[in-house]
């Protein structure tokens, strides 16, 4: 286990840094200038080559790309994510105060989407070919093609607009105003659940219809065990495996379904920044969103899998 974590730990940083250079390289060869955001079209044309020269100076953007790099590298390592060169803020303040909010519209969503998908996909299996097992098929199917900023246009349509039951757009912290945080994030988190609930329908379906077929279950229900007994103590935690492994694939796209639904319902979250800095060529916002994601992705992969190996003992590390 000692050694396993050890070389996971290795291969995550060097994923890591890799991350880093891409998107950092992708960033400075997009076209266009950020500097030129800075200033409007008339004071560009006043502007000469010696002041456009130092506004680059105070953002780093005249040293070399390596140089550059090690300077953002270097602040990581002391807690410094760069400034913003479009309004001076200190990234890491920014993110701080945005992060959270991504986090508890998109953890409320997969949460349900565990939730609710495991049941329905076990559900599913038991009562393979019966009307439920039909109902559960097709609703997965048109969850995992539904867009969320189509769902989310639709929502609001019905629910803001129509209805006027749900507020369309804006985020207020449950700590402030519980009740309407929560009629906030009613739309967004049900544009986010939908495809996790229903990915993790059809991947519980297809694992438990998988492990039903076993000899050991045969031999369950064999014995005359009880149907609860047979799929919760037999069944059911042999075939999460698969689950898992599609729970942790789904952080990274909660976090892509995330960018479209706050910019659908005007939530400052980390999505909308995210989008807003790549217009804007925002460099140092979009270096630090997207280390931030990474280094999720890749701790929630590790801790997967050494879940891996808590549900099936015949699993080893060494």
């Amino acid at each position: 286990m000692i050694s396993f974590t050890i070389r996971r730990f290795i291969q995550s940083i060097v994923v890591l840094i890799l991350v880093t250079v891409i998107v950092f390289v992708a960033m400075r060869l997009l076209p266009g200038d950020p500097i030129r955001m800075l200033i409007t079209a008339s004071e560009e044309s006043s502007y000469t080559e010696e002041q456009m020269a130092h506004l680059r100076a105070e953002n780093g953007l005249d040293k070399p790309m390596v140089v550059q790099y090690f300077n953002w590298i270097g602040g990581i390592f002391k807690g410094d994510l760069g400034k913003s060169i479009l309004d001076r803020l200190p990234v890491t303040t920014e993110i701080f105060k945005r992060l959270p909010i991504t986090v508890h519209i998109g953890g409320i969503a997969f949460i349900i989407g565990l939730i609710l998908g495991i049941p329905l996909g076990i559900i599913a299996a038991v009562r393979r070919g019966t009307w439920l097992d039909t109902v559960v098929t097709t609703i997965a199917n048109l969850g995992i093609t539904v867009p969320h900023f189509w769902l989310g246009i639709i929502l609001v349509y019905f629910f803001g607009l129509t209805l006027e039951w749900l507020p369309v757009m804006g985020y207020t912290s449950p700590f402030d105003d519980f009740w309407l945080s929560t009629k906030q994030i009613i739309m967004p988190v049900i544009c986010l659940a939908v495809f996790p609930i229903a990915s993790t329908a059809r991947q519980t379906r297809s694992s438990m219809l998988e492990v039903m077929r076993q000899d050991y279950i045969r031999t369950a229900w064999a014995k005359g065990l009880r149907e609860r007994v047979v799929i919760f103590k037999h069944a059911l935690k042999n075939g999460l495996i698969p689950v898992i492994t599609l729970t942790g694939m789904g952080i990274p796209i909660l976090v892509g379904g995330a960018v479209l639904v706050e910019t659908v319902f005007n939530i400052p979250g980390m999505g909308r920044l995210a989008i807003t800095s790549v217009l804007n060529q925002d460099y140092p916002y979009v270096q630090a969103i997207v280390l931030i994601v990474a280094a999720v992705v890749l701790f929630t992969n590790f801790i997967i899998e050494l879940t891996y190996g808590w549900i099936d003992p015949r699993i080893r590390y060494d």
